[in-house]
């Protein structure tokens, strides 16, 4: 081949590598929510799919896939076609905390995945129904203590955040509530609202607006400083030192995605956290935003948060088959 044939023929390959870069997305990208509708991943999901499909141009369709507390949404993303047009939008509880809690998640969270960006984290609260006697953790711990497995607690479901911060709280303050798992922090939500359970772990988004309505009574935050969102109410920690726990939210390519794909949704991400109305509308949930982070430090964040709630889910005795 000749000089010049060989320039040709490599402007030609650089030609086509730019217009494969230029062409994604050129349709319709599918972002998996492995939790039900209402939950504190489907409310951030959303908000940030309308962002990302302004910045990238092309729709972004959320798809609640629920099931085995948000290992069947995974496994469905983990094995879907690596070219970026199926994503996950998940939490720490699932990503961190079920591979310690199931003994086959079906996925794998660090090897099946490539950190996107990492959005926010919100607290759980420890909500009570509006009659509940108890108006502080104080005496909600007093209560306990004098009637000890008469108290119970929904969750979102076995192992899930929800309920392994009422396990922590069981044994860090030296109580007995009973844990009542769900199908999803919606119907847990609903049951305590209907008087049929006392009490509840749900995350500040997903209560939020039952909060302010004065249907559900906020005893403390999970976090170990008070929330923004509510200043007034407690940081569990304040009442049972040491305690917190956190769920973090972040966005996943399955692992594969070609480098240029993985590289325009990170920028698209990128700016998508950055725009001022996304930002506020997130913090109106009660979500604190994620200040700058790369890929790196989420997958560091990650590998972090599967350690530590290796050792407290081993502690609680929780276990999933």
């Amino acid at each position: 081949m000749t000089r010049r044939a060989l320039c040709c023929a490599c402007l030609c390959v650089a030609a086509g590598t730019g217009m494969a870069q230029s062409t994604y997305p050129s349709r319709a990208i599918l972002m998996i929510v492995p939790q039900t509708a209402g939950g504190t991943n489907d409310i951030v999901g959303r908000v940030v799919s309308q962002k990302l499909s302004e910045i990238l141009g092309s729709p972004v369709a959320v798809e609640n896939r629920p099931g085995a507390g948000g290992n069947i949404g995974t496994q469905f993303a983990a094995k879907s076609a690596k070219d970026g047009y199926t994503l996950l939008m998940t939490i720490s509880s699932s990503q961190a905390i079920n591979p310690a809690l199931y003994k086959n998640p079906g996925f794998d969270p660090v090897k099946d995945f490539k950190p996107v960006a990492l959005i926010g984290a919100v607290p759980n609260v420890l909500l009570a129904n509006a009659d509940f006697p108890a108006k502080s953790m104080k005496e909600l711990i007093a209560m306990a203590k004098a009637k000890p497995g008469q108290y119970q607690y929904a969750s979102a479901g076995n192992g899930t955040l929800n309920h392994l911060l009422g396990e922590m709280l069981n044994s860090m303050a030296g109580i007995d509530l009973q844990h009542v798992p769900y199908k999803g922090v919606a119907p847990a939500l609903n049951d305590v609202l209907g008087g049929q359970l006392p009490l509840v772990f749900a995350s500040l988004p997903s209560s939020l607006a039952h909060i302010k309505s004065g249907k559900l009574k906020p005893l403390a935050v999970s976090s170990s400083k008070r929330s923004p969102a509510l200043p007034d109410v407690p940081a569990l920690s304040e009442v049972v030192p040491g305690y917190t726990g956190t769920l973090w939210i972040g966005l996943f390519a399955p692992a594969g995605v070609p480098a240029d794909v993985q590289i325009k949704l990170q920028d698209a991400m990128a700016k998508t956290l950055a725009a001022k109305d996304l930002r506020d509308k997130l913090e109106l949930q009660g979500v604190e935003m994620a200040g700058p982070t790369t890929p790196e430090q989420f997958a560091t964040l990650l590998n972090e948060d599967i350690v530590r709630w290796a050792q407290i889910v081993k502690s609680s005795g929780a276990s999933i088959d």
